[in-house]
């Protein structure tokens, strides 16, 4: 799990924006399911053995859709949602 100290300075590499961090994944269930998401790059960056992978080239791009229903996901979740976030 990813320090929240960390989380909240991190941004993405692409567009300099803050990211949603899902510490359990999408489905909250298992740790090495975490990723960070960046809602205006609509990128997703994996979370490998508690190490965030800021690469551009790691990271798996999603569509709008998907970016609305992971924010969307992570409110239902009670998770920190950045304000940039909640137009997407």
């Amino acid at each position: 799990m990813l320090a929240e100290a960390l989380v909240e300075v991190l941004v993405c590499p692409k567009s300099k924006q803050p990211l949603i961090y899902f510490p359990r994944g999408e489905a909250d269930r298992d740790e090495a399911d975490g990723f960070l998401l960046c809602p205006a790059s609509r990128l997703r960056y994996p979370v490998q053995e508690g190490v965030p992978v800021m690469l551009i080239e790691e990271a798996v791009a999603v569509d709008a859709a998907t970016v609305e229903a992971l924010v969307g996901r992570a409110r239902q979740l009670g998770l920190k949602v950045p304000d940039l976030a909640r137009d997407c």
